[in-house]
């Protein structure tokens, strides 16, 4: 008896170790941010398994795990302008798989490691090809934006057909051959030069202008005051003018103003508080 009973004591504990693996395997949890493709004796299934607790049959289904959280690669990229310039850049991407597709997924890519070599990176390269082409190596660089713009565009429409979504791209570096880079520097610095010469004649033609337009008006100034002078009391304002003219050049306030005998002559000015030599 007591045999017996050690055995039925170690048949239950199997048992039990057998029914809590067999309840492992039956279900699996599908955390967010996460979509899985359900495989029952190597076969996909249609549906795929959203965020949450899914059943499964034990031992012979498998669950494959897919993030559809956003990721994030760089991807080199090369190609030629219109006007045959040599271009070289590299794109940062950000894309996420399409949850509702991942069972397209698994069967045509399989891993996110194979569709990013197999799928986002020649799809890279054939987008940037279509965008460059459409501009000059000039265009480039001055319409860097639009470059980018017609990227995005030719990316999306192509990665929309294996399911993958971009969200967004940004131009790590955009780079030429060395010979055209020189020849933009040296457009560059011949550009300055040019207009250091266009701002200097200016600015010479503005000087000469003012010249003129002092000379003008002081010539006004003379024509004025030469009709004032001959007017009624034109006298008048050339002694005043006298005045002034005496009083800026440093001389004290007058005791004495002694005006000639005759009223058409200029005053004559004394200063009886200065000393005699």
């Amino acid at each position: 008896m007591p045999d017996l009973k050690n055995w039925f004591t170690s048949f239950a504990g199997v048992a039990i170790v057998a029914g809590l693996l067999l309840l492992l395997n039956a279900f699996v949890i599908i955390n967010p941010g996460q979509a899985g493709v359900l495989s029952i004796a190597g076969k996909a299934q249609d549906q795929p398994l959203l965020e949450g607790v899914h059943w499964k049959i034990p031992f012979i289904s498998k669950v494959d795990v897919y993030d559809v959280t956003v990721q994030k690669f760089e991807v080199p990229a090369e190609s030629a302008t219109r006007d045959l310039q040599d271009l070289t850049a590299s794109f940062a991407i950000n894309f996420r798989l399409d949850p509702l597709e991942v069972v397209k997924v698994r069967r045509t890519q399989g891993t996110l490691e194979n569709i990013v070599a197999k799928i986002i990176a020649p799809q890279t390269q054939e987008s940037f090809k279509v965008a460059a082409a459409r501009r000059t190596a000039e265009e480039a660089i001055t319409k860097r934006e639009e470059l980018k713009q017609d990227f995005d565009l030719a990316l999306s429409q192509r990665l929309a057909k294996y399911s993958i979504i971009v969200l967004d791209t940004s131009v790590v570096n955009l780079s030429f051959s060395q010979e055209f880079s020189r020849a933009v520097e040296d457009k560059q610095i011949a550009e300055q030069r040019a207009q250091r010469a266009v701002y200097v004649a200016q600015e010479a033609e503005q000087e000469a202008q003012a010249e003129i337009n002092r000379a003008q008006g002081k010539a006004e100034a003379q024509r004025l005051l030469a009709e004032t002078l001959k007017s009624a009391g034109g006298q008048l304002v050339l002694q005043k003018e006298a005045i002034e003219a005496w009083r800026e050049g440093g001389a004290q306030v007058p005791d004495v103003l002694v005006f000639g005998g005759d009223s058409n002559n200029l005053p004559f000015l004394l200063n009886l508080s200065s000393p005699a030599k």
